[in-house]
């Protein structure tokens, strides 16, 4: 198993070139379910989780293929297509139930195993069975596998979720573009994400009008088309390494940047004393002057700050002026890098959803474990700023979300190396 070892060594200074976003493209590709004609998907991030996805849309029937070295999907799904979603494959992935909707749409039925992911919650399914009864699919769980059935095709339908869940809000869209009439779906995510994927679905030939909003009004037509569409800017990505000089001094530029996909973690860096620039390329970030000043992070969902940077923006805390609380009202169990940081000579006191952190003058390198995606490159920015040695090992997490992260931050001057394991 693959570790990543660190070793502190001062400021950055440099560009780090954005990828695509990791969850707007699992939310993209499985759109090629709903038409026999070719998307292709450009700026396509290369992650084990994308080829995850590849290997179930091709155990469903469709065909993917990576073109300029991953960097373009191109996907195609006219022949026949099999209903069912094995959990050989949807055990390893959590966005894997983004099939069911599109399977919905065009074959009226399908049977998709209960997903798998990462251990920071329940994330219920209930949400996402919800949506798409109301536009008509009569869904049942048996030996853990949903079987659901649209007799007659699904149809349009007003709809209001008890949760603005992202997952649900893309199943219902990709189910909705296809079902007969007018659908409305309340309280929907507003995430840069659900913007995106409502931007492939209209290039696809869908009439979608809403999104970004908490009301999205979908007006079902009979087919969709191919399109070419580009994949936004993962945001996660770009907060991560718009925290690593933040850390450590420096000054990097994160191509590709855009502030209003995170501004309210914009907010709070600014807060912390970290300079946060938009230039025409992306987006520039030093520390303004001294240590880091402490801040409390609620996350909420989007335009609210992102749980998804929550462990990160802990690492960067670890080491400000004064005392921090951070609380996570999205998912439980996601103070797991706690317990590793304070490992690393941090001073962290978690109870239920809230972690008080003390800030240290300085961290010291150890061999630290991750235990989610988000968690594992937090430790990798906590170590840039460590005195020493930093091992992180289980980093098979990180692979899921973050490419080529040693050869991204060693390009600004990081000193990162990824050893290999049995």
């Amino acid at each position: 198993m693959d570790s990543i070892i660190v070793r502190g060594n001062g400021p950055l200074k440099g560009q780090i070139p954005i990828a695509g976003a990791k969850n707007a493209c699992l939310a993209l590709m499985p759109a090629t379910l709903l038409s026999e004609e070719p998307l292709t998907l450009t700026n396509a991030p290369r992650l084990s989780d994308i080829r995850t996805m590849t290997q179930l849309l091709a155990s469903l029937g469709a065909e993917v293929t990576a073109l300029q070295d991953g960097k373009v999907l191109a996907t195609s799904c006219h022949g026949e297509i099999k209903p069912v979603a094995d959990y050989d494959i949807v055990r390893k992935m959590r966005a894997s139930n983004l099939v069911l909707g599109p399977l919905l749409a065009r074959l009226g039925h399908a049977v998709v195993s209960l997903p798998g992911g990462c251990a920071i919650g329940a994330r219920p399914m209930d949400i996402h069975i919800d949506a798409l009864a109301a536009l008509g699919a009569e869904i049942e769980l048996k030996d853990g596998y949903l079987h659901a059935n649209a007799r007659g095709g699904l149809k349009g339908a007003v709809h209001e979720m008890r949760f603005a869940s992202v997952g649900a809000t893309e199943n219902f869209l990709m189910a909705a573009v296809l079902a007969k009439g007018t659908s409305v779906l309340k309280n929907a995510a507003r995430e840069p994400e659900i913007v995106d994927l409502a931007k492939c679905l209209r290039a696809m030939g869908a009439q979608i009008e809403g999104e970004g909003t908490s009301d999205i009004t979908i007006q079902g037509v009979d087919r969709l088309h191919g399109a070419t569409h580009p994949v936004v800017t993962d945001r996660i990505e770009l907060g991560t390494y718009m925290l690593a000089p933040a850390i450590c001094g420096g000054e990097v530029e994160c191509l590709g940047g855009r502030i209003d996909l995170i501004e309210s973690f914009c907010e709070k860096l600014d807060a912390a004393g970290i300079s946060v620039e938009q230039t025409h390329t992306g987006i520039k970030v030093s520390r303004k002057n001294g240590r880091v000043r402490a801040v409390d992070v609620v996350t909420e969902p989007f335009p609210g700050f992102p749980t998804d940077l929550q462990a990160q923006m802990m690492a960067l805390l670890c080491t400000a002026e004064g005392t921090s609380v951070l609380e996570e009202k999205i998912f439980e169990n996601r103070f797991m890098h706690a317990p590793e940081l304070v490992r690393m000579g941090a001073k962290i006191e978690v109870h239920g959803g809230h972690a008080t952190v003390h800030g240290v003058d300085k961290l010291k390198g150890a061999r630290v474990m991750a235990t989610d995606l988000r968690a594992s490159v937090s430790l990798i920015l906590a170590a840039l700023a460590a005195e020493g040695e930093t091992m992180v090992s289980r980093v098979y997490h990180l692979d899921r979300g973050y490419e080529r992260v040693e050869e991204k931050l060693s390009a600004v001057g990081a000193k990162i190396e990824r050893v290999k394991g049995d």
